[in-house]
């Protein structure tokens, strides 16, 4: 028979082997250890966008350093905070945009990008190196470039202004360059330094899997970088009397997110499986298909099934799901239940509706009350 239970919960027992008090104190060491590590790896600086980040300008005398109390840092990442506190708030900003991108991108999909805590996330799922994680970690990064962009042109913060790109060969001589414009260079460098921080600080065995996941990272992580660089534009503004236009001012302006996530939804539709060689370099899973660019993202492991709910592979399913009943596509019942079928229930919708313009300047409308049938997953 094994130890009894007792033996197993005093000091000095475990499983029928007996430790002396020095020994036991270095188990229990290693074990908090192994553990801190766990949740260390489990953790990520995207939780930056779930734990408000407090401005400089309201820290407390006295209080402890905003850096040491902010989950989900790398040392790396951490070192970067003491070094930039100005920045922490706009890094959460970028994420909680790629969070909301994501989310609106995936939302007709059976996984939809949820939130499932203010530490990991997204969950076990991420652990993965699956498509949908190769697009989550581009997305992330491509807000993150984007909040610091805008803040540098916005005076937001001490070390960046507005965009000093140089003046574009093809705009018209009586045009004037000038304006502020997004500092997209400046964006793009802080985000590469702090968002890659976590893979480069780390030392792996070559052609391991840990290295192949991290090496899928950062070419993701770059996608979503260069998506926000590639797609900013030039904007003008028109001068003159009586709005003639006999005078344009032009900047560098950001594309909308919205544009830069369809950018990366389409990465995603042919992002390319890759896999980590014995020289420490991704390669191609199929050599049939063109080598992927810094533009397109890559992933090492198939997705997981998101129809049921799996603690393992942190899948939510999706059960109690809407779906559409007479879509054929993602969001359509058939594939959104996964065959499961779905129940039928009435909800009641309120609209706006009958608006009129009233002189000066204002429109009413009235409400509308609509009953409609919706349907979700069993």
């Amino acid at each position: 028979m094994g130890a009894p239970l007792w033996k197993m919960l005093v000091p000095g027992h475990w499983d029928g082997l007996r430790f002396t008090m020095p020994s036991l104190m270095l188990f229990t060491a290693a074990l908090l250890s192994s553990w801190a590590q766990l949740l260390t790896d489990a953790s990520s600086w995207w939780s930056l966008a779930l734990n408000p980040v407090q401005r400089p300008e309201m820290f407390i005398i006295g209080a402890q350093p905003v850096c040491s109390q902010l989950p989900g840092l790398s040392p790396g990442q951490r070192k970067l905070c003491q070094l930039y506190q100005e920045h922490m708030s706009y890094i959460g900003e970028g994420a909680k945009t790629g969070i909301r991108e994501c989310q609106h991108q995936f939302r007709q999909r059976r996984w939809n990008c949820s939130t499932v805590d203010n530490t990991s996330v997204f969950g076990r799922v991420m652990q993965i190196g699956s498509r949908e994680t190769a697009f989550t970690y581009a997305v992330s990064a491509a807000g993150v470039v984007n909040a610091i962009s805008r803040a540098c042109r916005e005076g937001e913060l001490s070390t960046c202004g507005c965009s000093r790109t140089a003046r574009p060969k093809d705009l018209p001589r009586d045009w004037l360059w000038g304006g502020c414009g997004d500092n997209v260079e400046y964006g793009y460098r802080f985000a590469k330094e702090f968002v890659d921080a976590r893979e480069r600080e780390k030392n792996f065995v070559k052609g391991s899997e840990e290295q192949g996941r991290a090496l899928m990272n950062l070419q993701n992580n770059e996608a979503g970088r260069r998506a926000v660089y590639k797609m900013a534009d030039v904007a003008c503004k028109c001068h003159g009397v009586s709005g003639s236009c006999s005078l344009k001012t032009c900047w560098l302006q950001l594309a909308e997110f919205r544009k830069v996530g369809d950018r990366l939804k389409e990465k995603y539709d042919s992002a390319a499986a890759v896999r980590i060689t014995r020289q420490g370099k991704l390669e191609l899973a199929n050599s049939r298909f063109n080598q992927p660019t810094p533009e397109d993202l890559v992933y090492v492991d198939p997705s997981p099934d998101y129809c049921l709910r799996n603690e393992t592979t942190g899948s939510l399913g999706t059960q109690g799901r809407l779906c559409n009943k007479t879509s054929e596509g993602t969001d359509g019942c058939e594939l959104m239940c996964c065959g499961r079928g779905y129940d039928r229930f009435k909800s009641v919708q309120v609209e706006r509706c009958h608006c009129r313009f009233h002189w000066c300047c204002f429109v009413r409308c009235k409400k509308c009350t609509e009953i409609v049938d919706q349907y979700v997953c069993k």
